[in-house]
């Protein structure tokens, strides 16, 4: 089992708990973490100076939300990465590790490579543009950076999420709504919503199943070891 399961802060980390609270066996520790690749990364370096990372980690699971940048991949869909790549750079995620994760819910998930970006991929038209240029199939807003993290502390991690947004249609862009420290900006994110209802009601929908999605997979997971 892993030692640590890092989670979004917010929705995904309370989905993450909800599921967890249904498991009775030894469970692991899971932490929130900022949303975005700068907020992030400062995130991290904060724990380790002060001491709350466990030296040395053995092995990291990332869980959460991603959105979908192939239309073989849709809204409540199950993803194991294989890599992730962000300004042309990769980095890959354990193998050992993944094969184990795979192996345990062999049935519901799917190998896939990733793409982090620094802002809110919310057109369809984007959306397919970065899978065909990257040949990547999800997109989310922190892989690189916990992988880039961990590997140079010698630290084997994976990656699961959960698709909540589909690459045919266009989201809200939420982009200024997520503030300088990774936390959401309620009025902002209001906002936003509101300006676009039908692409935000698809989104929330999306989010929902997503989330459900993602209580039901950390017990089926947990349960599996």
């Amino acid at each position: 089992m892993p030692m640590i399961i890092l989670v979004p802060q917010g929705a995904e980390y309370k989905a993450v708990c909800r599921g967890l609270s249904r498991v009775t066996t030894a469970k692991p520790t899971v932490m929130p973490i900022p949303v975005g690749i700068k907020p992030l990364i400062t995130y991290l370096h904060k724990l380790q100076e002060q001491n709350q990372l466990v030296n040395p980690l053995s092995r990291v699971l990332v869980m959460g939300l991603c959105g979908s940048l192939n239309p073989s991949y849709s809204v409540g869909d199950i993803v194991l990465y294989q890599d992730c790549v962000y300004q042309g750079k990769l980095q890959k995620c354990d193998r050992l590790l993944t094969t184990e994760i795979c192996s345990r819910i062999s049935d519901k998930v799917t190998l896939v490579k990733s793409l982090t970006s620094d802002r809110v991929i919310c057109s369809a038209a984007e959306k397919l543009h970065l899978g065909e240029k990257f040949g990547a199939d999800v997109v989310d807003m922190e892989g690189f950076a916990v992988l880039d993290f961990f590997h140079q502390l010698g630290v084997s991690i994976a990656m699961l999420r959960v698709v909540s947004d589909d690459c045919r249609h266009d989201i809200p862009d939420l982009t200024s709504a997520i503030s300088a420290d990774g936390s959401l900006k309620p009025l902002s994110l209001a906002l936003r919503l509101i300006q676009q209802p039908i692409a935000a009601t698809r989104l929330i929908r999306g989010s929902l199943q997503g989330l459900k999605v993602l209580e039901n997979l950390i017990e089926s997971l947990i349960r599996a070891y």
